[in-house]
């Protein structure tokens, strides 16, 4: 294991490892634990009360950030003729069809989020291999494979955000930056763990939110009182 530097040591005293802080109080904390050269991003994890082995207790999904996530993502979009042009006024990075499926094909990886028209989708398929395990595939459900393409660029130019549950029942979302306002940052949290909670799955039974926790990239993580968003 890596050893702590100083200030990382200082970070963790700071932290009540048993407490749950309530939103305000983590958010806080984080900020004044990010104390790198850099804005760190800040991020949420919720570890959730099901099992997703089972099909109907998958969680996937997107939304947008009240206040996006201080970072601009770099768009490609897979589209032809008109919706070409759609994409490109919306302000995609990179737009086309075969030249582009070939230069990834080769290597490159010069993009943050892909969205592709469904009739794209065949020839989009067959990168699988190279963007499932990078996790950039497009996706219906995270709103990627779309004719709405301007709807999609722009959503995603403005701070949207995927959600989805890893093998070990853990949902990880950036919700901003360090330099961010307090409010904003605790904007965003509500949002995304109010999106959270709306998509408990039925079959899900006993405790669904069993923990949430905060951290910035180099910070300590933060745990918050899940009592916060179940409660209501």
């Amino acid at each position: 294991m890596a050893k702590k530097s100083k200030k990382q040591q200082e970070a963790l005293k700071s932290v009540d490892r048993t407490k749950a802080y309530d939103v305000k109080e983590a958010l806080e904390l984080v900020k004044e634990n990010a104390t790198a050269k850099f804005d760190e991003t800040v991020e949420v994890a919720f570890r959730l009360g099901i099992d997703p082995k089972k099909a109907d207790q998958q969680l996937r999904g997107a939304m947008v950030l009240p206040h996006g996530t201080g970072k601009t993502q770099t768009v490609l979009v897979f589209a032809k003729g008109d919706k070409a042009k759609e994409a490109e006024a919306a302000g995609a990075d990179f737009v086309g069809d075969e030249d582009l499926i070939n230069k990834i094909n080769q290597g490159w990886l010069g993009f943050d989020v892909i969205v592709a028209t469904p009739d794209m989708m065949a020839e989009v398929g067959k990168l699988g291999r190279v963007l499932g395990p990078k996790g950039l595939m497009p996706n219906p459900k995270t709103g990627t494979v779309t004719f709405e393409v301007e709807k999609a660029v722009q959503e995603i130019k403005a701070g949207k955000v995927e959600y989805r549950v890893d093998k070990q029942s853990n949902v990880h979302v950036p919700i901003g930056k360090a330099s961010f306002e307090l409010d904003q940052l605790e904007d965003n949290l509500k949002a995304i763990a109010d999106v959270i909670v709306k998509a408990k799955p039925q079959s899900s039974k006993g405790i669904y939110l069993r923990n949430i926790a905060v951290t910035s990239t180099m910070g300590p993580g933060v745990k918050i009182d899940p009592a916060e968003f179940t409660s209501k």
